[in-house]
């Protein structure tokens, strides 16, 4: 298929995250794996009507798919998709937040009713607790010969689904720092310069849990593979030393953007996803990885429990790890691919523009780049209440 002329603006999709949101009693139901909410493996599967019916309904986040820039409503790796496999997909944009979402499905996961979705896209700290908890099934890697074959070594077996039995990437992205290299006047290296002097009062990290802790963490010279309580706890006292000297200007979501961009906040934590969306408008932005290591996340597909068409899911899942489909989407969203073949694609491309985004360290991370990249140990059930606590009494939750 061919790809995009061009690249046109990306919205992120890692705002509003929270360790634990509105939907507080459901996130705590979800960390302590409260027994009455597990399903056993062998109560997860429906009938499968996948050979009857064509057809099967995803649920993701807005603006994370390609569309047709005459035809905005068009997606066309997904025409593409229904066209190679007469397979229909009813394509729903209704995930804005990981926590809402839960709350959206869980009363029917707990309760081993139909979700009515046959494919969900949510974070990997996220898909960490369905996992957990047996809301969702393996997939049949029979059916998806592209994902054995091309998914990234890095993202194959995170601590929360070794081997990736039950998720796989469908977009992934580096959490490091970002700062205005013109306005600071120096460049940024290490996690520990965001405590220099001069940058008091002009250094913003993130609010959630699940999103900050990793990085800080990494500062501190852990192994994030396989941190222990005792280097969390040393991780926060260290930023609350920082709040208290008021290095700390505050704690974000995804509004960091807005006051990186205005030149209230020289240096932040940040995702890689935005900062190249903040680089066409402003060059001298600077996406950093520090020496130490920084976290590398996804957002994974998973087909939930009592699914009615989990076979024509895993299709559309595999589909999706053609490298040639791949560099069409990445094309699109701008994040890390978790395809690495699909740089080839896009290099290859006639268009300047389009051949330029697979030498973008940000979508296909060098091989120096990459040595510094870690998938973090996801925080365990039994970790969840204490941590969020101490978390959210820094930041003031």
């Amino acid at each position: 298929m061919p790809l995009p002329s061009k690249t046109p603006p990306r919205v992120s999709r890692r705002f509003l995250l929270r360790a634990l949101g509105g939907s507080a009693a459901l996130g705590a139901l979800a960390g302590c794996g409260v027994p009455a909410a597990y399903v056993a493996p062998g109560e997860r599967a429906a009938t499968d009507r996948s050979a009857t019916e064509k057809r099967l309904t995803w649920a993701n986040w807005p603006l994370y798919i390609d569309t047709d820039e005459d035809h905005p409503s068009r997606r066309p790796t997904l025409e593409a998709f229904g066209k190679r496999t007469g397979i229909s997909v009813d394509y729903i944009e209704e995930i804005n937040d990981n926590d809402e979402f839960f709350g959206k499905i869980s009363p029917s996961l707990m309760n081993h009713q139909s979700t009515g979705r046959d494919l969900i896209v949510i974070s990997d700290w996220m898909c960490g607790r369905f996992v957990r908890l047996g809301w969702v099934q393996e997939m049949d890697r029979s059916r998806q010969p592209n994902v054995a074959r091309y998914l990234d070594p890095l993202l194959r077996s995170p601590a929360f689904d070794p081997g990736r039995k039950y998720t796989v990437p469908w977009q992934s992205g580096i959490t490091g720092i970002a700062y205005n290299r013109r306005r600071l006047g120096r460049e940024l290296r290490h996690v520990s310069d965001l405590w220099a002097k001069d940058l008091k009062g002009r250094v913003t990290l993130l609010s959630g849990l699940d999103e900050a802790f990793a990085l800080l963490m990494q500062g501190d010279g852990v192994d994030i593979t396989r941190w222990k309580a005792d280097d969390f706890h040393r991780m926060c006292d260290r930023v609350e030393k920082q709040v208290a000297r008021g290095q700390i200007r505050r704690f974000t979501g995804n509004d960091y953007i807005k006051d990186l961009s205005s030149g209230d906040v020289l240096a932040c934590q940040a995702y890689s996803g935005d900062v190249i969306q903040l680089q066409a408008d402003d060059p001298d932005i600077e996406f950093v990885v520090p020496e130490e290591g920084a976290e590398l996340w996804a957002e994974s597909l998973m087909i939930p429990n009592l699914a009615a068409h989990k076979a024509n899911a895993e299709r559309l899942v595999d589909f999706y790890y053609d490298p040639e489909v791949a560099a069409e989407l990445a094309a699109w969203v701008n994040y890390v691919c978790p395809v690495p073949a699909a740089r080839d694609v896009l290099a290859s491309s006639s268009d300047e523009d389009t051949a330029a985004l697979a030498e973008d360290p940000l979508i296909f991370p060098d091989d120096a780049m990459r040595e510094r990249l870690a998938i973090a140990r996801d925080i365990g059930a039994g970790e969840r209440a204490e941590f969020a606590k101490r978390w959210n009494g820094i930041v003031g939750v």
